[in-house]
């Protein structure tokens, strides 16, 4: 082999080299490439991989709060309650009777008015004949589970509700010679528990009218046809 054949023979080699350290160079470039891409690619399955996954943590739940909007676990004894309570004047514990039966006309509700631990109680007194009231209270838990009454209202026709925390209580006005059924308006009073006892925040009154079912009411004579 001449000396110019063995120059070209080396020349050519040192370029199949450098083409094939290239190529190599190219494909690895290829295969950090798609692995990147694959990274950050939807893969077959259809999640996506975003690189390290982030580690989720479950807030801790709150506990539960005792509030005395909750129903008591047993309802008390309403009649034993006002049977046994000072405050209860005795004509209303004498008309404390049953109606039929063990039905005694005594209307009960629980709710927060006070702000305490537990429910507090309302309970309405009426008369069995006609149902209207007699006198309404207010329990409030004290210690060791004992009712405490904190407030007392004992006319007729008187009716204590709850409304959002608050203590309404509803009385009938009556003129002289109105009848039980008809009376002349109606007083509404909404107390709030301030401290240790309840105050009035406002009153409102509402008059009838004496026009309504107070005796017969004159109707219009009909008129009279015209004829042919």
């Amino acid at each position: 082999m001449s000396p110019d054949d063995t120059t070209a023979s080396r020349a050519l080699n040192r370029l199949t080299l450098t083409a094939t350290t290239a190529t190599g160079a190219l494909a690895l470039v290829a295969i950090v490439a798609f692995g990147v891409f694959a990274i950050g690619s939807t893969s077959a399955t259809g999640t996506r991989d975003e690189g390290a996954a982030a580690v989720a943590t479950a807030e801790p739940a709150a506990p539960p709060t005792d509030t005395a909007s909750a129903l008591p676990a047993e309802d008390i004894d309403p009649v034993a309650l006002l049977r046994r309570d000072p405050k209860v004047s005795g004509q209303v514990k004498a008309d404390l009777k049953p109606c039929s039966e063990n039905a005694y006309p005594v209307d009960t509700s629980y709710g927060n008015l006070t702000g305490g631990t537990a429910p507090d109680v309302v309970v309405n007194v009426m008369s069995c004949d006609d149902a209207v009231g007699l006198g309404t209270y207010v329990y409030r838990e004290s210690d060791q589970q004992r009712y405490e009454n904190v407030f007392v209202a004992e006319e007729p026709a008187v009716y204590a509700t709850i409304d959002r925390g608050d203590l309404v209580v509803t009385r009938q006005v009556y003129a002289k010679g109105d009848p039980v059924s008809y009376p002349s308006g109606e007083d509404i009073v909404t107390y709030s528990w301030a401290d240790t006892s309840f105050t009035e925040r406002y009153r409102v009154r509402n008059n009838y009218s004496g026009a309504v079912g107070n005796g017969p009411v004159d109707a219009p004579a009909p008129s009279a046809s015209i004829g042919n």
